[in-house]
């Protein structure tokens, strides 16, 4: 894996460094107009017919560089300390604020992307005036006006399509994710609310502070159990409403089982009930004085209430039943679908050879089970790891206890602690480090996991 990773590294630099050979040749070989279009883009474009071509490049370095030196440069400028001029307080008596350091981060950070899409523009600005200029060179038909503009609406219509997407990708999601991560890196919490109290960077301190078991601000301990316990539901989460919605189907999908299509129904209904009503309504039956406690002790059952989600141990296991109740129904559907399109004649020659049922279960069903849901079983136990609704709405992370720090509790999941630190503690700091902690786990696991599927390490020795 390392000289891979060394092997990708050599081979961008050789990259980079043949894209910049090319630059200087271009310059070097080339004519006035792809000279100047080094400083004004679309120039050459333009002096070769190229009217859209040139417009568009010549806009866009406009609209860009404008926005980096009008708007973008003085955040940039102070992005070293995030601001230094916080709330002033006039001997008259009114206030005047100065810098605002989310402002300053948020910009600042929008500011060099700007800067480097810029670089990438320019860039294709360089390779079109070069091949343009080939293509005159060799007696070669440049593409017209109206054939750029065709080209939009058939040819190339996928890019015009995505262009509105990816530009919203960029602004609400890549833009925030980056954000998030500089915010790792800062003070930023309840005590450094800007623009009355600014914030400035501390380095690798939050991350320090995250995995440290001892001394002031540190979360280890607390993060470990958190960590543990959402690596434990999201296997159980996943594995047990796997098997068991495919044992499910399996049943039902069996010759002799009567009234098929009601029992499916019935299944069904679980999923056409919206989450948040039916998870709020189990969280109170289980309640101390909820229904399944009223009445274990009405019947005489029990002599007192039983502790459903006071208790963590009792939380925990709860949790993952009710869970079970959600789940079989969703993978019950999609088992049910690929078990009626295994080859029956599989089947009956496992039976003529003796096989008995849970060993053709083993040898047929299963290994076909995990070639096709292997991508959904993956997708699966990420949605797991992430699963704020389910924690949430049943126990909002408790029963918290003063050995976990943070507001954290037994049922917390990384990703419900993390809407704690930011919505009710206000410890945007570290509630960004727990994101990207959350990342890097993910990314780990699926990494591992996808290489270990069926699907990808034998697709053609299962067909």
């Amino acid at each position: 894996m390392a000289k891979n990773v060394f092997s990708r590294i050599g081979t961008g630099f050789r990259v980079l460094g043949a894209d910049i050979k090319d630059i200087g040749t271009t310059f070097a070989k080339g004519d006035w107009k792809t000279r100047i279009s080094y400083i004004v883009m679309g120039f050459g474009q333009l002096m070769r017919g190229q009217i859209v071509r040139g417009v568009t490049f010549l806009g866009l370095e406009i609209l860009m560089l404008y926005f980096i030196i009008g708007f973008g440069a003085q955040y940039v400028s102070k992005l070293s300390t995030l601001g230094t001029v916080g709330r002033i307080v006039n001997p008259n008596g009114t206030v005047t604020y100065g810098d605002n350091s989310f402002f300053i981060l948020l910009f600042g950070i929008l500011t060099i992307i700007v800067i480097l899409l810029l670089v990438l523009l320019w860039r294709m600005n360089v390779r079109q005036n070069r091949d343009g200029q080939r293509a005159l060179e060799e007696g070669k038909h440049l593409p017209t006006n109206r054939e750029d503009l065709h080209s939009l609406l058939h040819e190339r219509f996928d890019r015009t399509l995505l262009a509105l997407p990816v530009t919203g990708i960029f602004i609400f999601t890549v833009l925030p994710i980056l954000f998030m991560i500089g915010v790792a890196f800062t003070n930023y919490d309840s005590t450094h609310q800007p623009p009355a109290n600014l914030f400035s960077w501390v380095g690798l301190e939050n991350f320090k502070n995250i995995v440290s078991l001892n001394g002031e601000g540190s979360f280890g301990s607390t993060f470990f159990s958190v960590l543990g316990w959402t690596l434990i539901w999201a296997f159980f989460a996943t594995f047990l409403t796997y098997f068991l919605g495919m044992a499910v189907a399996i049943l039902i999908n069996k010759k002799g089982i009567r009234f098929k299509k009601m029992w499916r129904t019935i299944l069904v209904m679980t999923i056409a009930v919206p989450q948040f009503v039916s998870l709020l309504y189990v969280g109170k039956m289980f309640a101390s004085d909820g229904l399944i406690n009223t009445y274990l002790i009405k019947w005489g059952i029990i002599s007192k209430a039983i502790p459903f989600w006071s208790n963590a141990t009792y939380a925990r296991i709860l949790i993952i039943v009710i869970n079970l109740w959600i789940g079989i129904p969703y993978t019950m559907l999609i088992v049910t679908g690929l078990l009626m399109n295994i080859p029956a004649e599989l089947y009956e020659s496992a039976t003529i050879d003796g096989a008995n049922a849970f060993q053709t279960f083993r040898k047929i069903t299963l290994p076909y089970m995990l070639f096709v849901t292997g991508p959904f079983l993956l997708t699966q136990f990420i949605g797991n790891l992430n699963n704020f609704n389910v924690i949430y709405l049943l126990t909002q992370g408790q029963p918290q206890s003063m050995a976990l720090s943070g507001n954290a509790g037994y049922t917390d999941l990384l990703v419900t602690w993390l809407y704690k630190m930011t919505v009710t503690d206000s410890n945007y700091k570290t509630a960004a480090v727990i994101g990207i902690m959350i990342f890097i786990v993910t990314a780990v696991i699926a990494t591992i996991a996808y290489n270990m599927l069926p699907s990808v390490k034998d697709e053609e020795g299962f067909q």
